[in-house]
């Protein structure tokens, strides 16, 4: 499927790479059946004109984790800011488990999720409704065959400029130079976003208040240098 083909909020598209690996373990399932249809986006209907109504305590700033994974960076931030809602994409069913784990743990309230396809959920929310995104680690899908399985494309950083506040920010970060190369030449020649690095380590240095992922604690010791990229929407 092409990137420009999926233009309707509930039309499913292909979700590359495993949706479930190993079995849940029971606290897990317990949750995943009991937790999640009570904070799982309902998509089939229109976005609320104020985001704030899917949330008891009414935050007043919202931002969106795309992949978000084991759901660690996620749980963190949300315990970190209780009054910005959080919006969470990940199909994989066992990173989905975790998270809710953590948020039962943890008792947030400020988390939404959607166990689908992100794509879906940028066409779904109104027009300038957040304040940042997040793509952390992306599958940089390496070889040259599935490079257009990567998130970062043209369209889909038409959908994040739409769903973002002028001055919101696209934050990404990945420790494979090719994909980050790519995301940068993608960004400076989209209209709607301008990198904001003011010098040349700005790059490899991580944002204010970074919360460390597996993912980069397994890169850093494979002798990888991760990359940190803030784009600011226009």
């Amino acid at each position: 499927m092409s990137e420009e083909s999926a233009s309707h909020p509930t039309r499913r598209r292909a979700v590359f790479g495993r949706r479930k690996a190993k079995p849940l373990k029971p606290a897990q399932a317990d949750l995943y059946d009991s937790l999640l249809p009570l904070l799982r986006l309902d998509l089939s209907a229109p976005a609320p004109a104020d985001l704030a109504s899917l949330f008891a305590d009414r935050p007043d700033s919202f931002r969106l984790e795309i992949g978000f994974g084991g759901g660690e960076h996620l749980a963190r931030e949300a315990a970190t800011f209780p009054g910005t809602g959080f919006f969470g994409a990940e199909p994989f069913v066992n990173g989905v488990a975790k998270l809710l784990v953590e948020i039962e743990a943890q008792k947030l309230a400020n988390v939404r999720i959607h166990d689908d396809d992100a794509v879906t959920l940028l066409e779904w929310l109104p027009a300038g409704s957040l304040q940042r995104i997040d793509l952390l680690y992306p599958d940089p899908w390496p070889k040259r065959r599935h490079w257009k399985r990567r998130f970062v494309t043209q369209a889909n950083l038409t959908r994040l400029a739409r769903a973002l506040k002028p001055g919101g920010q696209f934050r990404f970060a990945s420790d494979i130079a090719h994909y980050v190369n790519w995301t940068l030449r993608h960004c400076r020649v989209h209209p709607e976003f301008e990198w904001t690095a003011m010098r040349a380590a700005d790059w490899h240095e991580p944002w204010k208040g970074w919360q460390r992922t597996r993912y980069e604690d397994k890169a850093i010791r494979e002798g990888r240098r991760p990359a940190y990229l803030i784009f600011r929407r226009v």
